[in-house]
Formats: C-alpha cells, sequence, structure tokens
C-alpha cells in the first residue's frame, strides 16, 4: 500500500512506447518541445498535456515551449514480439510564436483525410486561430481566425477555454463573464452567440448575485441524448459552476452553483480554481476538479448543485493543470472509472464512480513518471491503451535561506517581513530563474492480460 492506502498493481499495465526524457535529448533535435530562450538559459520544454485524437491514431501534445506535436501510435503497439518500449516520434509539429490558453482537435479528426487534420488553439490579443496538423507544418500560417472581441472598444478578447462537440460544425468558447458560439465555417467573423454569465459588467454590483462571475477557465460538453440535446458545463476560476444549452438558438442557462462550500467544507479536498469539468460516459455526472486540491468533486446533475460524491487521494497541490479522463465502467459493476494524474508521478483509478456517495477512494494506482507531475492522462476510446504526460519545473534549496523544492507554477516562499519590497521582487526573480527541469515524456501504456480480463 502507498502513503495513501492505495494498493500499486503496476502489473496492470505495461509501458509500450515512450518518448524518453525529452529534458535529456539532443538539443539539435528540431522536434524537441523546447524553445530556444529555455535553452540558453539551460532548460528544456516540457510537456504540459495530451490528448487523443477523434480517430483514437494521433496523440496530440503541447508543450511549455508553445510547442504542439502529432505523435502518430506505431503499427505494431500492441504486437507481442514488438520490442518494448517502442520509440515515439512526432510526425508534425506546430510552433505557436506565443503561449495558448487551449488545444482542441477537431471531433471529425481522420488520418486518412488530410483535411479534418485540424486543431484550434488561442493566444492573447489574436483570434481563435485553427490550423492544419502536417508534417510540413512546422512554421505554418493559420488557416482560418475567428474574432472574438469587445463591442465596445474591439480589443481581442482571450478565449481561456474552448470545447469543439461532435459533429464539429459549431465550437463554444469561454472568455471573462462570457461564452461565445462559432459557426466553423465562417472563418473571419465575430460569433454567433454571445451568452453572458452575468448581467452587467459595467454595473457596481457586476451581475447583482445573478450568474457567475469570473473567468471561464474549463468547458465540456455532455453525450448528446437520443435527441441530440447536450449541455455545456463551464468551471471559472472564482469556483462556480454553469450549465448552459446551446442546442437552441439562445444559450440558455439551465443553472449556476458555487463549489466553495462543498469543496472546502463538505469534502475537505480544498481548491483554489476550476481546472477542468469532464462529463461521465452516461451523461449524468459531472466531474469538477480544481488546482491546489488533493480530490475531485462528482456532481449528480439532477439535482442542480448537490454535492454526490468525491474522489479522494488525488493530489494536485500546485498550480499546474492536472487533467484527468473517464472511461466506462465494467459491465454489470455499475458506475464509471475515472483516471487521473498526480503531483507525485503516480497514475490512481477510481471504479465505480457514481454508484456511492461521501468519499470514495482510488481502487489502484501505477508510478507513470518519475519525480513529476503527470499532467495528463488519457485513456484510448477502445480502452486498451493509456496516454500519460508528464512534465515540470522544480526550485532548487536554498540553504541560506531555507528554501524548499516546490511544484512548477506554486507560489514563492514568503519573503522575510523586514526586506523592502525592491528585493523582494529580486529575491523572486532570482528564485525563477533558478528553475529546473523535473523528468518528462510521453508514454503509452497497454492494459495486461490480468487488466484486460477484469475489464
Amino acid at each position: 500500500m502507498d502513503h495513501n492506502g492505495v494498493l500499486p498493481q503496476a502489473n496492470r499495465v505495461e509501458l509500450a512506447a515512450s518518448t524518453g526524457d525529452i529534458t535529456l535529448q539532443n538539443e539539435s533535435v528540431s522536434s524537441s518541445p523546447s524553445s530556444h530562450d529555455e535553452r540558453d538559459n539551460g532548460l528544456h520544454g516540457y510537456f504540459e498535456t495530451a490528448q487523443w485524437t477523434a480517430d483514437g491514431t494521433t496523440i496530440l501534445t503541447y508543450s511549455s515551449s508553445n510547442l504542439i506535436s502529432g505523435y502518430i501510435v506505431p503499427e505494431n503497439l500492441l504486437s507481442p514480439t514488438a520490442n518494448r518500449p517502442l520509440k515515439l516520434t512526432p510526425q508534425a509539429t506546430i510552433q505557436l510564436p506565443e503561449p495558448s490558453n487551449i488545444l482542441a482537435g477537431a471531433p471529425y479528426f481522420q488520418l486518412t483525410e488530410p483535411w479534418t487534420q485540424q486543431l484550434l488553439v488561442s493566444s492573447q490579443d489574436h483570434p481563435i486561430q485553427l490550423f492544419y496538423l502536417t508534417s510540413s507544418s512546422s512554421s505554418a500560417s493559420p488557416a482560418s481566425c475567428y474574432p472574438l472581441t469587445k463591442a465596445r472598444s474591439e480589443t481581442f478578447l482571450s478565449a481561456t477555454s474552448l470545447v469543439w462537440p461532435h459533429p464539429g460544425t459549431h465550437f463554444i468558447a469561454g472568455s471573462r463573464n462570457l461564452l461565445a458560439k462559432f459557426d466553423i465555417s465562417r472563418t473571419g467573423e465575430e460569433p454567433l452567440l454571445r451568452v453572458k454569465t452575468i448581467p452587467s459588467e459595467r454595473h457596481l454590483s457586476k451581475g447583482g448575485g445573478v450568474g457567475m462571475r469570473g473567468t471561464i477557465s474549463s468547458l465540456a460538453a455532455q453525450p448528446p441524448d437520443a435527441y441530440n440535446a447536450s449541455l455545456v458545463a463551464a468551471g471559472t476560476w472564482t469556483r462556480w459552476v454553469g450549465l448552459y444549452d446551446f442546442a437552441g438558438a439562445g444559450g440558455t442557462c439551465a443553472a449556476t452553483w458555487s463549489i466553495a462550500q462543498a469543496s472546502t467544507e463538505e469534502a475537505n479536498i480544498g481548491g483554489d480554481g476550476i481546472v477542468q469539468t469532464i462529463w461521465s460516459p452516461c451523461g449524468r455526472y459531472l466531474l469538477v476538479s480544481e488546482r491546489k486540491s488533493t480530490g475531485i468533486l462528482v456532481y449528480d446533475v439532477r439535482v442542480t448543485g448537490k454535492l454526490l460524491g468525491w474522489l479522494a487521494g488525488r493530489e494536485a497541490r500546485g498550480n499546474q493543470r492536472i487533467s484527468c479522463d473517464v472511461f466506462p465502467g465494467q459491465e454489470g459493476s455499475g458506475g464509471f472509472e475515472v483516471w487521473s494524474g498526480t503531483t507525485d508521478g503516480a497514475v490512481k483509478v477510481w471504479e465505480g464512480v457514481g454508484s456511492c456517495e461521501g468519499a470514495h477512494a482510488p481502487a489502484w494506482s501505477w508510478g507513470a513518471a518519475e519525480r513529476s507531475t503527470v499532467g495528463s492522462t488519457c485513456v484510448h476510446p477502445s480502452g486498451t491503451v493509456v496516454a500519460t504526460c508528464s512534465g515540470s519545473w522544480e526550485f532548487p534549496d536554498d540553504a541560506e535561506e531555507g528554501e524548499s523544492l516546490s511544484q512548477s507554477g506554486s507560489s514563492n516562499a514568503d519573503c522575510d517581513s523586514d526586506s523592502d519590497s525592491d528585493s523582494d521582487v529580486s529575491r523572486s526573480e532570482e528564485h525563477w530563474m533558478r528553475r529546473r527541469n523535473k523528468e518528462s515524456s510521453l508514454k503509452i501504456w497497454s492494459m495486461s492480460n490480468g487488466g484486460d480480463e477484469e475489464r
């Protein structure tokens, strides 16, 4: 048992393919996710996010050096005669000039159809941009742009979250106090629909307690029902959740509620802003995860704002975004599965989620990274393989000041109260410049025979 009482079962998964630690690879390799500025400082870019394409043939990654990469899964990945782990190399890359808040692959992505290999990104002070992921697209220009601007000043609003649901004719972007619905075929045009999450930003009360105020940090589309109806769940940095219906023309708000009390008082797992909202495969339950938290909240949307339970033992104690994934449960067992990485390099699996109330402990786990945060865990639609990406920065100990290691993105240690503000700033900058890489890799794990039999 580990320190959280989770039974490690590394024999249930086997490492099938890996990039290796990209922070140790030759700096001359053009496809390495490292920017020139970081290399000049002795640093390398690390994997931040990973996701499967709609057809399950390719893994899209985004690194801290603003590099988007496409890794096609090897044909002999599950071959019993393959020399594992196989080497993963990107078949296509796109070097963005600026950081992107989002990365979304087309829901109609097909490896055999180049025109479908599209993805959306969003950088500050720029419109939302559509790129084609092709082998020659390293320095490609965007194929389409979708401006989101303020009506009064015409300044660009940055899309801080985005969901591109099936069939892919429209996508929905989130910004501060705003949701916007775009038509993918209307390039260069403003959104078809704008939905304000509060009545007015100009009023002194900023909405007067109606709706939810804050930057939309996460969006997730509910699996459509028999009538093709689907709700969109929006989460904010201010710890609010809203459900919106974009199936009709109005984008009406179905419900909003705050998760602060449930997270802090009922579940006692902490939290400092929502980083992900994700629906269960059946569309009945909504999972909400936060940064600086030790769990994931589970809501039954049939009872608005009522906490069903929480997934305990999921360490996400820093500011770094950690994304989880869901998969249908075993037939006859009830509930569904949740797979998530942690800040200590482990991947944990919760089974039967939704079948019980209160705290839900993980069923099993395994070590997917060495001393590094597992930022994304993605289950293949077939359920036979799982992709993980790891990476983060750390800060070395300072013997004179007694500083301790901290996770990438976490706040710096408090400075001495007797120091003036200038010395505090210089000390913080010096501390930041002394950061160094932790292990960073993209890995594909296959379910072992024992795991397949249990599934």
